[in-house]
Formats: structure tokens, C-alpha cells, sequence
């Protein structure tokens, strides 16, 4: 006899954790699909065998048997032997839920509130960056030093502007015009300077 059992083991809830010491368990479906089989043999295999019949006869009446031991004929005899061939699929599954959804819902917030966390000081490592960065290419352009344009590190400065360095603010000069006094209309040649001289 063969007993064949299918044993579900309930696993632990599923953990999340989510740092600073918050670690949060939530509902667990397990499916758990199993195939089972099993197979028997005999071995050698006889579907049937020659069954004699013997010489049962008193021809004589003499109360004995006239050949005995003698094999009139032989009957083929199923002897029902056969394979056997067992083959069994399902699925078992489990469902676990905590009972304490209070506790379910601090757990929920409190990790809420570490990610928010996390990311804040995500922000704030990346603002002390680009403050360095800007701190740094800004004293270099002002010392004249820089990657050359069109090199692999050329775009670590190339959004950094510097007043009077590589950026100029927009602005206006006034240039004042001449009194009338000082216009004056020349018909001379000699007024307009020297001849103008033409070099190769």
C-alpha cells in the first residue's frame, strides 16, 4: 500500500522594511501547486499462461485412472497481471491576514513618513552639491581656469556664470552729444585729417 500526502506549510507574513528601524507585515496569499505520480510494474511481465489439463479419464471403469499424469491440452490463462499508473495535479493555497489593523495603519504612516524623509535628505545632499559646484567653477572662472570647450569635463562648470567673466548683466551707457557751439560744418579737407594710407 502506498499513502501519499500533500503537508502546506504556513510560511511568516511578508516583511517590508522601510529603514529607521520600521519594518511593516502585511497579508500573505501562498498558492502552492504540487504533481504527484506513482507508477507499479511487474517484472517479468506474463499477460496469460499455458494452463495444462490433464488426462482425468477411466476408460475402463475400473475405478483408477487409465494415463495419469498425462497433459490432454494446455489452456491459455489470463493471470491479470498489469501496470499500474497513478498521476494527481492540484493546488493548495493560504491566505493570512493581520488581525491588528490599527497597528497595521501606524505601520503604514510611519513608513509614509520615512520615505518623505529619506527623499528630503536626498534633496538636501543634492543641494550641498550644486552649491559646491558652483562654488568651486565660480572660483575658477575667476581665475581664468576652465576645461577646455568640447572635453569630457567641460559641462561639469558650463551652466556657472560669473559677472564680468563669462556672463555680462545687461546695461546702457549715455553718451552725450555736442553743443551746437561745437557743430560746425568744414568745406576743408584739411579738417577731415591726414590722407588715408593703404597697406598691402
Amino acid at each position: 500500500m502506498t499513502n501519499q500526502a500533500i503537508q502546506v506549510l504556513q510560511g511568516p507574513y511578508i516583511t517590508n522594511t522601510y529603514g529607521g528601524g520600521i519594518q511593516c507585515q502585511g497579508e500573505t496569499v501562498n498558492f502552492t501547486p504540487f504533481i504527484t505520480g506513482s507508477a507499479s510494474a511487474q517484472k517479468p511481465f506474463e499477460g496469460s499462461y499455458d494452463d495444462p489439463v490433464y488426462d482425468m479419464r477411466d476408460l475402463d471403469e475400473d475405478g483408477s485412472l487409465d494415463n495419469a499424469g498425462d497433459i490432454l491440452y494446455y489452456m491459455p490463462t489470463r493471470t491479470g497481471q498489469k501496470d499500474n499508473y497513478n498521476l494527481s495535479v492540484g493546488i493548495s493555497a493560504t491566505w493570512s491576514v493581520p488581525r491588528d489593523k490599527k497597528l497595521q495603519k501606524l505601520c503604514k504612516e510611519a513608513a509614509g513618513t520615512q520615505i518623505s524623509l529619506q527623499k528630503q535628505l536626498t534633496a538636501n545632499k543634492r543641494l550641498d552639491f550644486e552649491i559646491a559646484r558652483l562654488k568651486n567653477c565660480g572660483e575658477l572662472l575667476k581665475a581664468g581656469i576652465r576645461f577646455a570647450p568640447g572635453t569630457r569635463y567641460a559641462t561639469i562648470c558650463a551652466d556657472v556664470q560669473v559677472k564680468g567673466v563669462n556672463f555680462m548683466v545687461q546695461h546702457k551707457h549715455s553718451i552725450p552729444s555736442p553743443s551746437v557751439s561745437e557743430s560746425r560744418v568744414s568745406e576743408s579737407a584739411a579738417d577731415l585729417g591726414g590722407p588715408v594710407l593703404i597697406q598691402q
